[in-house]
C-alpha cells in the first residue's frame, strides 16, 4: 500500500480543542482509519509544524478525502506527501541503471 506523510498545523480552534480535550487527538486518529487510512506512526512537532503522521492508504483518493475531511473541520491545516521507502527508491533507480 502506499505510504504518505502528513504535516499538519493546528488552528486556534484546534489548539483550544486539544487543550480541553487532549483524548481527541485519538478520536481524529479513529476518524482517520475508519476513511480507510491507517496511521502507522504519528509525533508532535515543535516548530512550523505540530505533528506528523505516517499513514498508509490505499490510493490518493483516498488520502485526499482524509485531508480534505480534517482541513474541513477548521481545526487544522494537512500538508499531505506522498512517500516510497529508500529500498522502492533504491530498486527503482539500479532498474533503470540496467535498461541504459
Amino acid at each position: 500500500m502506499p505510504y504518505y506523510v502528513m504535516l499538519t498545523k493546528l488552528t486556534d480552534a484546534g489548539r483550544k480543542t486539544i487543550m480541553k480535550n487532549p483524548g481527541r487527538i485519538w478520536e481524529v486518529n479513529k476518524e482517520v482509519e475508519d476513511m480507510g487510512a491507517k496511521i502507522l506512526t504519528q509525533y508532535a512537532l515543535l516548530g512550523e509544524y505540530d505533528f506528523i503522521n505516517i499513514l498508509e492508504a490505499p490510493n490518493n483518493t483516498v488520502i485526499a478525502r482524509v485531508a480534505a475531511s480534517l482541513g474541513s473541520r477548521g481545526t487544522m491545516t494537512p500538508l499531505t506527501l506522498s512517500a516510497i521507502t529508500i529500498e522502492d527508491l533504491v530498486k527503482e533507480i539500479q532498474m533503470a541503471k540496467a535498461l541504459e
